[in-house]
């Protein structure tokens, strides 16, 4: 398959704003310091995510796999928004063992050809949990969602929300994560979002591992609303100061249910693993646990201790094949 598969480009010319004349840029200074995308092989379609087509591609330099994502450029007009160049600055400082890196960003022929070069991971959580034919132990859980927890701690530190991170989105929209994960001041469309929209993604995926099928799979938002009234109760301005005044409370009725129900979700979970659900499930953004509380839970410092990353099972590599799968079938997660 050809590096790239885009066609010579026209020579580059622009006019200059001192004496206003046209001149032709050399060939050798059109890409400034980035590579050219046709240094990489790609070698097949896993995905597409907020930035754009993902690849498996091969960098011809190295020889190493990676993720190469094009950045969508569809609406631009004008060259890169400020806010994209911006948010990719600052991915390209993010080092952490649990966060997949941005190696670099590489250019295609065309001024709106972006892509960013990303550590290749061979398998995502997603996928996986359709495809493995038997759920994780809670050793193993208890690893995976520590790392999702240093990784977290890590990104809030440096003031990035991780679910709501996405390029060249500069505005929130109740849209960007996926429904099944989605907080409730979301939902309700609250116009402050903090890092507590991590933490109760992280409670759902806690619970869905724990449970093996995930907890809130909600089809629509008002159908998102009534399952998580029907797992915590009905909230109200007592455990969530501020609750009535949220600028589409007006379009839900909720229904009337006074009860907690984790405990009966989960009747074989410890003390510390429901203390820690509740602590995630909190309805006030403010009291919801952070990364850095759950790291110090003593869920994780309990029986069954868990597992170290290098222990955990392999699993086939499920994504590597040459022809993609039909974009309908890539995953039967709810994505909005």
């Amino acid at each position: 398959m050809d590096a790239t598969g885009e066609e010579d480009a026209d020579m580059i010319r622009l006019k200059s704003v001192k004496d206003y004349k046209t001149f032709t840029v050399p060939q050798n200074d059109r890409f400034g310091s980035c590579r050219s995308v046709r240094e990489f092989e790609k070698l097949n379609r896993i995905g597409e995510g907020t930035y754009g087509i993902v690849y498996r591609a091969r960098d011809t330099r190295s020889n190493e796999i990676v993720a190469l994502k094009k950045v969508r450029m569809d609406k631009e007009k004008d060259g890169i928004p400020i806010s994209s160049l911006r948010e990719i600055t600052l991915l390209l400082r993010l080092r952490h063992p649990n966060i997949v890196e941005l190696k670099e960003v590489v250019v295609g022929s065309q001024l709106e050809s972006l892509f960013l070069v990303m550590s290749y991971c061979e398998q995502d959580l997603a996928s996986l949990l359709e495809n493995m034919q038997t759920p994780f132990s809670e050793t193993q859980v208890k690893c995976i969602v520590l790392q999702l927890l240093k990784g977290l701690e890590y990104l809030h530190h440096n003031f990035i929300i991780h679910r709501m991170y996405g390029i060249p989105q500069p505005l929130m929209t109740p849209r960007v994560v996926t429904l099944w994960y989605r907080a409730p001041e979301v939902l309700l469309g609250t116009k402050i979002q903090t890092t507590a929209l991590d933490m109760w993604a992280v409670g759902c995926i806690l619970a869905e591992l724990l449970a093996h099928k995930p907890l809130l799979p909600g089809t629509s938002e008002i159908q998102q609303v009534d399952l998580i009234v029907q797992l915590l109760g009905t909230p109200n301005e007592n455990i969530w100061p501020g609750f009535s005044q949220l600028p589409l409370i007006g379009q839900y009725s909720l229904r009337k249910q006074p009860y907690n129900n984790l405990k009966n979700k989960f009747t074989w979970l410890s003390d510390a693993g429901l203390r820690l659900l509740n602590l995630l499930f909190m309805y006030n953004p403010l009291r919801r646990a952070t990364a850095k509380d759950c790291l110090e839970s003593s869920y994780f410092k309990e029986k069954p201790l868990p597992c170290e990353p290098e222990l955990m099972p392999t699993f086939p590599h499920h994504r590597n094949k040459r022809a993609a799968p039909p974009a309908e079938s890539f995953s039967k997660r709810s994505k909005v």
